[in-house]
C-alpha cells in the first residue's frame, strides 16, 4: 500500500482542463499521473510551467503513455499507479469536429470512459480498495433543451455525435455507481474557457484574432452563429469543482455554471472592444463554421453545486474574456516582434 500522499490520475491531462487539474492538485500536496497520448507532436506546452514548478518545489508529476482506445493498457495503469482518484477527461470535445469524425468521437469520448470504468471495478473486485472516479459530462448532453437553465433533472437531448458520446458515458458512470457501487462522481460542466482554451474553439478564436487585427497581424475572422448563447465560465474555477466532488462521502452528479448566459456576439463585443475595436467592421459570417443541428442556447442551474458542496465559480464574464484577450495580446505581440525579426510570417489571410 503507498503512503498517506494523495494519488490522482488523470486522463487528458495534456488539455485545458487536465492542465488546471494538475496545477490545482499539486497545490493540494497530491502525486499527480497523467495520461499521455502518443501523437506525431509532442503536445505539452500547457504543462511545462509544471515541470518547472514541480523541479522547484520537488512536487511529483508524472506522465504515462496510454490510449483511451487501449483498455488493457489502462487497466495496467490503475494497476501501477494505485490512484486514490481518477478525473476522466479525457474526449475528442470539438463539437464541430465530431460530425466528421462521429465514430472515433464514440469511441474515445464513450467506449473510452467503459474502458476506464471497468478498469477501476477490476481493482475493486481484485482488492476490495474503492478508488474515487470523477466523470467529465457536458452540457451538450442537453442539446436541444427542454427546459431553461437547465438542472440535473432536466432531460438530456443531445444535438452532436460529441453530446451522444457524452451522453454514453454519462449513463455508464451512473450504471457502474448503481451496479458495482463505484465512488463515481459525474461534473455536468457547461461551457468553461481560459487562456489554454485550443485556438480552434470560438471563444479562444475571438480572442486571439481581436489581438492579432489589433496588431495587423490578421484582417478578418470568419464565423457561424453568433445569436448561439452559452453559460460560459473561467476551467480553473471549474476544476475545483471536480476536486469538490470526490471529497463527498456520498457520490453524486452536479451541474457546473455561472448561471448567467450571454451570446456569441456578446462575446465577440467584449473582446473587440477591450482592444479598442468595432468587431461588426471586422467579423465575417461563414456558413461553413455552422453546426448540421444547431444547438442555440444552454444555461445552467448549479444551485445543487453551491449548497452542497460549497462552490462558486470567481471569474465573471467579463473578467474571463479580458483574461483571454490579455494573454493573446501578449502572445500576438511576441508574433509581430518574430516577424519584424524576419523569424515568421504574419496569416493576414487567416
Amino acid at each position: 500500500m503507498h503512503t498517506t500522499i494523495k494519488r490522482a490520475f488523470i486522463t487528458g491531462i495534456t488539455g485545458q482542463d487536465g492542465s488546471y487539474l494538475a496545477e490545482f492538485l499539486l497545490t493540494k500536496g497530491y502525486e499527480v499521473h497523467g495520461l499521455l497520448r502518443r501523437s506525431s507532436t509532442f503536445g505539452t506546452q500547457r504543462l511545462e510551467h509544471l515541470y518547472r514548478d514541480v523541479h522547484e518545489s520537488q512536487r511529483p508529476l508524472h506522465l504515462h503513455y496510454g490510449d483511451m482506445a487501449d483498455g488493457s493498457c489502462l487497466s495496467r495503469l490503475i494497476r501501477e499507479i494505485e490512484p486514490d482518484e481518477v478525473y476522466n477527461l479525457a474526449a475528442q470535445s470539438h463539437v464541430r469536429v465530431s460530425f466528421d469524425q462521429p465514430t472515433y468521437t464514440a469511441d474515445v469520448t464513450a467506449l473510452g470512459t467503459l474502458r476506464l470504468l471497468e478498469a477501476l471495478r477490476d481493482v475493486q473486485d481484485a482488492s476490495g480498495r474503492q478508488v474515487r472516479f470523477y466523470q467529465a459530462s457536458s452540457s451538450e448532453m442537453y442539446g436541444k433543451a427542454v427546459e431553461t437553465p437547465q438542472k440535473e433533472s432536466t432531460p438530456f437531448h443531445p444535438r452532436s455525435p460529441y453530446g451522444v458520446a457524452k451522453l454514453y458515458a454519462h449513463w455508464i458512470t451512473v450504471n457502474y455507481r448503481e451496479s458495482y457501487g463505484l465512488h463515481a462522481s459525474c461534473g455536468i460542466l457547461f461551457n468553461h474557457e481560459s487562456p489554454r482554451r485550443g485556438e480552434t474553439f470560438v471563444t479562444r478564436k475571438i480572442t486571439r484574432a481581436a489581438a492579432r487585427i489589433s496588431l495587423g497581424l490578421q484582417k478578418k475572422l470568419y464565423l457561424g452563429n453568433l445569436d448561439a448563447q452559452r453559460d460560459w465560465g473561467f476551467a480553473g474555477d471549474y476544476v475545483r469543482a471536480m476536486w469538490l466532488m470526490l471529497q463527498q462521502d456520498v457520490p453524486d452528479d452536479y451541474v457546473i455554471s455561472t448561471d448567467e448566459m450571454h451570446s456569441v456576439r456578446e462575446f465577440c463585443e467584449r473582446a473587440f472592444g477591450r482592444l479598442g475595436l468595432d468587431y461588426r467592421d471586422l467579423i465575417e459570417i461563414d456558413p461553413r463554421y455552422f453546426r448540421p443541428a444547431e444547438v442555440d442556447l444552454l444555461l445552467g442551474c448549479s444551485r445543487k453545486a453551491r449548497t452542497s458542496l460549497g462552490w462558486v465559480p470567481h471569474i465573471s464574464f467579463c473578467g474571463l474574456v479580458d483574461m483571454m484577450v490579455d494573454a493573446d495580446l501578449q502572445s500576438a505581440r511576441a508574433e509581430q516582434a518574430m516577424v519584424a525579426a524576419g523569424h515568421g510570417t504574419s496569416l493576414l489571410a487567416r
